[in-house]
């Protein structure tokens, strides 16, 4: 009899650290969740939560097939000796299947698309980056997409209210 397969989710324990203004500023059509390759120094830092995906963005290529992650900041290690240290915002391979980084290479190629890395986390152990596939979004569908929450904000604490009365 062959054991159930565990759906996985991220540990909890470990901190979590998101772009949470991607979303706003852009349209997420589809995500991969994939490794990173991290240095030592890298890790302990990430694991104290110490890193910023803001001005961070991914660039797939396909001769060779790779994923690079770029500008994104990860702090120094306070405890890690200068020989040691890594620099904060360097480049960073991400780990991915060929036929994903074809299909986000492919993705890409229509103007306004872009690779966003929108969040970090850990599962098993091991750092992975979240990104998306995105195109901006324009001024007026930001501010719909405000009214849309504020709406559901409403909704949503009227059915509140309605059901302790």
């Amino acid at each position: 009899m062959a054991a159930a397969k565990k759906k996985s989710k991220p540990d909890d324990n470990e901190p979590r650290i998101q772009n949470r203004r991607a979303r706003h500023d852009y349209l997420i059509t589809d995500t991969l969740e994939c490794g990173i390759r991290l240095l030592g120094s890298e890790v302990k830092s990430l694991r104290t939560g110490q890193a910023s995906l803001a001005e961070g963005y991914v660039r797939a290529e396909l001769d060779p097939p790779r994923l690079t992650l770029y500008s994104v900041h990860i702090a120094e290690y306070p405890n890690a000796s200068s020989a040691h240290q890594h620099d904060p915002v360097r480049t960073r391979q991400l780990l991915a299947h060929k036929r994903e980084i074809r299909k986000l290479a492919k993705a890409t190629a229509t103007k306004g698309v872009t690779l966003i890395p929108l969040e970090i986390h850990w599962l098993h152990g091991r750092a992975k980056v979240l990104i998306g596939v995105g195109t901006g979004k324009r001024a007026y569908d930001k501010r719909q997409s405000l009214k849309e929450k504020a709406h559901q904000r409403d909704m949503e604490q009227h059915t509140k209210r309605s059901r302790y009365r």
